[in-house]
């Protein structure tokens, strides 16, 4: 096969194999990468240190596969139903986590098989999928194979798509015919992700920090959520879509065909109540192979008190007082945040003689100091 032979067939084993979008590029270095190297140095990575622990690496497509020339950029939309309004003690998770999936695996199976395809059509090729964990630019290669193009909210957009798809990339060490249609920037003077931001994580456009970000608070976060930033969090338990959900372009965006990213029962939205009886065996019984656990326990519950602070619901309080006395001081310390918000004064006081965390009780004094909420 020629290379516009071997790049058809790619792209039809990738449809095949369920991915939406398939286009190729050039493995060269990301026009984006300056960008990247100067976020990093601004701090808006935040604990993210993986990004800029190998920030070298993003520059050059032959680290992650030694010989590459060619990058197939590959989309998995995952959108399926309308988000559910959540109720008193409910928290919304962010629409790609609703599933019993974790779309690595999913993406990972697809990639795994096309590379297996590779080997056994030619031999001499190597090839490898990544997504995610991988130095790569998946975002400024797909723009460059003609994707989308880089919304002001940081995300990749799609005038057909949206942005309610997965990024997944196969390099390989053969030439392609390449995709040359350019991205074109179609956000106009649209302003709505930046405008409906609860943490105004946007500095400007095209730039996100994510230490403000509440989709970074929730789920990348090893630490207690900054007091000034709370309120922000509103009811997300894990994840945000805002800044997605409010894009015009998200209007047209398809349901996924897949099946796999359909929600579960008691995800869309979640009780916040239950997660308080979780133990760490039956945290992980329950949120093992989801996206959900890359939070951590102690992460979950954190954030689902910070919820229950900002949207009180009186049946949260026994499960409120029960995180106060939790074993991780992340959960107690924002169980006391909330707490607060329901005048539990006495439990506080109560907890605050016994505790041995300077930072919880620290929230415990905080929250006694507050001014008796009506």
């Amino acid at each position: 096969m020629n290379k516009a032979e071997i790049t058809r067939w790619l792209k039809q084993r990738a449809w095949q194999l369920g991915f939406s979008q398939a286009a190729t590029t050039p493995a060269v270095r990301p026009p984006g990468f300056d960008h990247l190297r100067e976020w990093v140095e601004s701090g808006y990575a935040g604990q993210m240190d993986y990004i800029g622990d190998r920030l070298d690496a993003y520059a050059d497509p032959g680290r992650v596969l030694e010989g590459a020339r060619s990058v197939l950029m590959l989309t998995l939309d995952y959108q399926t139903i309308t988000s559910a309004k959540p109720q008193a003690g409910e928290g919304r998770v962010s629409r790609y986590a609703w599933s019993d999936a974790d779309y690595h695996d999913g993406i990972h199976r697809r990639l795994k098989s096309l590379v297996k395809q590779i080997t056994e059509q030619m031999p001499a090729a190597n090839a490898r999928g990544v997504v995610d964990s991988a130095p790569l630019m998946e975002r400024e290669f797909a723009q460059l194979a003609g994707l989308g193009w880089i919304g002001k909210h940081t995300l990749l957009m799609n005038r057909w798509q949206g942005s309610y798809f997965f990024l997944a990339a196969l390099l390989i060490d053969i030439e392609l015919d390449y995709d040359t249609v350019p991205a074109v920037d179609h956000c106009g003077t649209c302003t709505a992700c930046l405008d409906a931001c609860p943490t105004a994580a946007f500095p400007q456009p095209g730039v996100l920090d994510a230490t403000r970000c509440v989709s970074y608070l929730t789920i990348e976060l090893d630490a207690p959520i900054p007091r000034e930033l709370r309120a922000g969090i509103g009811d997300w338990l894990f994840g945000c879509d805002v800044c997605q959900d409010v894009c015009p372009w998200n209007q047209r965006a398809p349901v996924s065909i897949t099946g796999e990213f359909n929600p579960r029962v008691n995800q869309n939205p979640i009780d916040l109540v239950e997660l308080f009886d979780l133990d760490d065996e039956a945290f992980r019984q329950r949120f093992r192979r989801t996206p959900l656990w890359r939070a951590k326990r102690r992460g979950l519950l954190r954030n689902a008190a910070i919820v229950l602070g900002n949207k009180r619901a009186e049946r949260a309080l026994p499960a409120l007082v029960k995180g106060l006395n939790d074993s991780e001081s992340f959960v107690r310390g924002a169980c006391a945040w909330a707490l607060g918000k329901y005048n539990a004064r006495d439990t506080l006081r109560e907890r605050l003689a016994i505790e041995p965390n300077p930072t919880v009780c620290e929230e415990i004094e905080h929250s006694l100091s507050r001014e008796i909420e009506s």
